[in-house]
């Protein structure tokens, strides 16, 4: 399939809330609030409203996913500033040499469009975005699914570690049993 991505704004606020809503709040009210400074203090309407004030501010990063006019999935980015709130942070900072650049958050996608490249898309255009940007070292920190059983009713909220080992990460450390920090370089433009 083809998609179209744009980023969170307030102009595509509307898009990205009808998603969200369309899914439960995602995560039981999440919001993909969680990676931000404030992170999941509060209730569900509590991160909708600090959502909606960063979007307003633009002091959010997040690439949407078309299908046609609808969002059908996201993924986040930002500095560690941006996104300080990763999980699994004392395994992280264990072994921590430089922080990166850049981060990437939550993926999401709706659960009518799951296993049709959304995914890939987002991830892709940030990491285009991230090249606009200037570049710099990108960390993920997805699940490995590799010589794993599947995980009934689990969602992969940082992304499968295949889609990123595809895209030209690598595995920089483990941080938790099935939790791994991915790293790459991207070329500023």
């Amino acid at each position: 399939m083809t998609y179209e991505t744009r980023l969170l704004a307030p102009d595509t606020w509307d898009d990205f809330a009808a998603l969200v809503e369309a899914n439960n709040g995602v995560w039981g009210g999440c919001w993909c609030i969680g990676f931000h400074p404030e992170g999941l203090a509060g209730d569900a309407e509590d991160h909708r409203l600090a959502k909606r004030a960063h979007t307003d501010a633009g002091t959010v990063r997040q690439v949407l996913v078309y299908d046609g006019e609808q969002a059908v999935g996201w993924c986040q980015f930002g500095t560690p500033d941006e996104l300080p709130h990763i999980k699994n942070v004392k395994a992280y900072e264990k072994d921590l040499v430089e922080l990166p650049r850049w981060r990437i958050g939550c993926i999401f996608t709706g659960s009518k469009h799951r296993e049709k490249g959304v995914a890939r898309a987002a991830v892709t255009a940030v990491l285009e975005e991230i090249r606009t940007a200037g570049g710099g070292v990108v960390e993920a920190y997805p699940e490995q699914v590799d010589d794993r059983l599947p995980q009934r009713g689990a969602y992969l909220h940082t992304g499968p570690e295949t889609l990123y080992a595809d895209l030209g990460f690598v595995r920089d450390r483990q941080i938790a049993k099935w939790r791994w920090v991915m790293r790459r370089e991207v070329d500023g433009g």
